[in-house]
């Protein structure tokens, strides 16, 4: 008999088994089974798990455990043959040949003697693959139920694999191939602030300009382990002094990006406001690789301006619809949040929306699809925008969310990052050169990650200069 899903579960007991009795089960091995059982087992052989190893081992690319073959024929004999009620004994097992991402097992196991005094079965159990080539073979020695058990099914929860690591990595690919940029380190005096430049720098994106008290930032990086020979490092005084000397720099052309570190918000961009501003609103965008939207998401303004006048929400729009061609998207979906879906004078965000969207419509944002007022859950979910009757293009499919002020985009862009898992980048528009602001909480992959975005914006400007 051939294993299959049903809305119960029931055993054959030892008088019901005769021998020469056979069932099996066929499974297809999926990156994800592979994921699941290293976490469950903690198996992390790199044979398993990473790629770039497994490429130069003797099978040429990542292969299954060979255990998660031998779990099938467990759950054969646990769940429906014998089933419920049997007691494992004995497994002897022979791996024949490894098992590959796409391959598709089929788990055969042959009742091949009886034993009545102590109601034990012997399994001749066999693994073939989709080729009919011969992975696993062996013997399985159990002790079968003597009473008729059926109960149902248990479903179990659904599980989702979080690979951080691959979506970190895919954050940093949006420059791959481009020549690391000079950026000046604005005061890098703590862990966290020096790693994320190194490790930057170690990916190849950025040539670190550490501006700072000297004797701080190498006592931070000898207490911490960080490898900063080859760095060059700006002395300066304290933070104020910091933010002054790495502004200049990337005033006079010493530098292309600019990047926080441990110090305030506050200090450094009003160098910025001092020296870089162009025509433009200097705005902020957070980018956010969520685990459960398609696609990245963009927050803007989430830590610059406070209030944002209907003015400032133009430049802040512009400028997140630029960065998101840049990162190749030709026409962004914007929705313009709210708590309401309906126009109201009672509150302001709903007016502003409005009228924002009208001036899209007249040209005075271009190169993006705007809607609004919508409300956080109409923005993100096709459901909810269907369940309420809205018909937008970018209801359920927004690519940039433009938040009501600094606080409501704050909070929003936190709780992605802490209670969905999100990655995070976060940079600066509309000054110069392209800014890393982060939060001196943000841990280094975050400061890496949006290296790798103001990289891509300095090369972007490198070729409009050069057109």
């Amino acid at each position: 008999m051939e294993i299959a899903a049903q809305s119960f579960i029931q055993n054959r007991t030892f008088d019901e088994i005769q021998v020469g009795d056979v069932a099996s089960l066929v499974r297809t091995l999926r990156p994800d089974d592979i994921h699941l059982f290293a976490a469950m087992s903690g198996d992390v052989n790199p044979t398993h798990v990473d790629l770039e190893y497994a490429r130069s081992s003797q099978f040429r690319e990542v292969v299954g455990h060979s255990m998660w073959g031998s779990t099938l024929i467990s759950t054969i004999l646990g769940t429906e043959f014998p089933g419920p009620g049997t007691v494992y004994v004995s497994q002897g097992l022979n791996f024949w040949r490894p098992i590959t991402i796409g391959d598709t097992l089929t788990i055969t196991v042959t009742c091949k003697e009886k034993f009545e005094h102590n109601h034990h079965i012997v399994f001749d159990c066999l693994a073939l693959n989709q080729d009919g080539l011969k992975v696993i073979d062996g013997v399985a020695e159990v002790m079968a139920p003597t009473e008729k058990i059926k109960r149902e099914r248990v479903v179990l929860p659904a599980v989702t694999i979080n690979d951080r690591e691959l979506r970190y990595r895919h954050l940093l690919s949006v420059s791959a191939g481009l020549s690391p940029i000079p950026i000046a380190v604005a005061h890098p005096c703590d862990k966290e602030s020096l790693s994320g430049p190194v490790q930057a720098a170690k990916a190849g994106l950025v040539d670190p300009i550490l501006v700072g008290p000297e004797g701080r930032i190498r006592a931070v990086a000898e207490e911490h382990g960080i490898d900063i020979k080859g760095f060059r490092i700006v002395d300066t005084e304290h933070s104020h002094a910091s933010a002054e000397v790495a502004v200049a720099l990337c005033r006079d052309g010493g530098a292309e990006a600019l990047m926080k570190g441990s110090l305030h918000t506050d200090e450094m961009m009003s160098q910025v406001i001092k020296h870089l501003r162009t025509g433009r609103r200097i705005s902020h965008v957070f980018l956010a690789d969520v685990p459960t939207y398609p696609h990245p998401l963009m927050i803007t303004d989430a830590a610059i301006i406070i209030e944002p006048t209907l003015e400032d929400k133009v430049d802040i729009i512009q400028n997140a619809i630029e960065l998101a061609h840049i990162l190749g998207l030709a026409e962004p979906k914007v929705a313009i949040l709210s708590a309401v879906e309906t126009v109201t004078s009672k509150i302001r965000s709903t007016i502003d929306a409005a009228a924002l969207c009208k001036m899209a419509d007249r040209g005075q944002i271009k190169g993006g699809l705007l809607d609004g007022p919508l409300a956080f859950d109409n923005a993100v979910s096709l459901v909810a925008a269907k369940t309420k009757g809205i018909k937008s293009a970018v209801a359920g499919n927004a690519d940039i969310l433009v938040v009501p002020d600094l606080e409501s985009g704050n909070m929003v862009a936190k709780q992605l990052e802490y209670l969905a898992n999100a990655l995070m980048a976060g940079v600066v528009l509309g000054a110069r050169v392209p800014i890393v602001l982060t939060s001196r909480a943000d841990t280094a992959e975050t400061r890496a990650a949006s290296c790798a975005v103001v990289q891509l914006m300095a090369h972007k400007k490198r070729e409009a200069f050069a057109r």
